[in-house]
């Protein structure tokens, strides 16, 4: 399991049936002057990518439309739950920073037009499944966090009500 974070590299949790799963999702960000930019990706429906890089660049005012975007999710497994949303966004705008997430940590949500994460199912099951492998940080919306505020032990819930929040969680400024 991934502990150490790599610049575009987030664990996301998510739920095949019944069974919790953690995910290493992978980004890779990088300016390109061919016009138009590649965005590829064989773990993530490309349409669902190119939703989100639009509401990074409106609501968090990324430059991304000059950027190739390569995603994939380590394993080769598919994902296709909303609750990704927030680590995908995580994933391309910490390749695109050049800046690492936060280490053992989670990330889930989804991620909607105007930019807000909202509440996703299951949320204490993929918060105890990250818990019990080790992990000391879940990012994740404000609502399930209110939830979960009293359930959950041997974790830190930090909530976000957008995705700037997120971001600004997810990828802390580190004293040198």
């Amino acid at each position: 399991m991934l502990f150490r974070s790599d610049t575009g590299a987030v664990i996301i949790p998510t739920v095949e049936g019944t069974r919790p799963l953690l995910v290493e999702l992978q980004a890779l960000v990088a300016n390109t002057p061919y016009v138009p930019p590649r965005r590829t990706s064989d773990a993530v429906d490309m349409k669902r990518i190119q939703l989100l890089l639009a509401v990074l660049e409106k609501r968090v005012h990324l430059p991304l439309g000059t950027c190739d975007v390569y995603v994939k999710a380590a394993g080769g497994i598919r994902i296709d739950e909303p609750a990704a949303d927030l680590g995908l966004c995580v994933a391309m705008a910490s390749s695109f920073a050049g800046r690492r997430p936060r280490e053992k940590s989670i990330v889930f949500g989804e991620v909607g037009l105007s930019g807000e994460v909202r509440a996703v199912s299951q949320a204490a099951l993929r918060v105890k499944e990250a818990a019990r492998l080790g992990f000391k940080t879940a990012i994740l919306p404000e609502k399930n966090a209110q939830q979960l505020k009293n359930s959950v032990a041997d974790i830190e819930l930090l909530s976000a009500a957008t995705v700037g929040e997120a971001l600004k969680l997810a990828m802390p400024r580190r004293e040198s």
